[in-house]
């Protein structure tokens, strides 16, 4: 498969997955909207449209959004995401979408020693992560994936209850 196909279908998987989140998932009632790796905002301009009423926070190592898609500083967290986004551990994020795989095996190994663990340690009992690696942690459920995403293309777990 060519890499123009494999984005395609990841960021088909993507909009299917946080789509099937906002309409078929319970969500607790208060927290944030975690996006961990912020990149050219496409997937935060989606969320603005489906989570409306929450606060979305956007994470990364450095700004590089398209300007329509640049949250406002007090929503915007840059510096190296392990760090950054570790100071919102225990704050109760009812989702959190992490999409920060490189494609390389080496760094998304690097990336995976501790990953999973700062998902789970953001999200509050019962919120979803979605994400484009897979999270291994025991407080993450892997729950089921929509039709039409393929096994292994993404990712979606719920933090299990404290």
């Amino acid at each position: 498969m060519s890499r123009l196909d494999s984005f395609i279908r990841r960021m088909l998987a993507q909009r299917d997955i946080l789509n099937h989140i906002a309409a078929d998932l319970d969500l607790p009632a208060t927290g944030a909207v975690l996006e961990v790796g912020l990149g050219n905002g496409r997937t935060y301009s989606h969320l603005r449209e489906r989570f409306a009423g929450r606060r979305i926070i956007a994470f990364d190592r450095a700004l590089g959004a398209h300007g329509s898609s640049v949250p406002a500083p007090d929503d915007l967290v840059l510096g190296e995401i392990r760090q950054t986004a570790a100071r919102f551990a225990g704050k109760g994020a009812a989702l959190v979408h992490a999409d920060i795989g490189t494609g390389y095996p080496e760094k998304d190994a690097d990336t995976l020693v501790w990953l999973p663990g700062l998902v789970a340690s953001l999200l509050a009992p019962g919120g979803v992560a979605a994400s484009g690696l897979p999270l291994e942690d025991a407080r993450l459920v892997p729950l089921p994936l929509p039709g039409g995403v393929e096994q292994g293309r993404y990712f979606l777990y719920r933090r299990r209850p404290d």
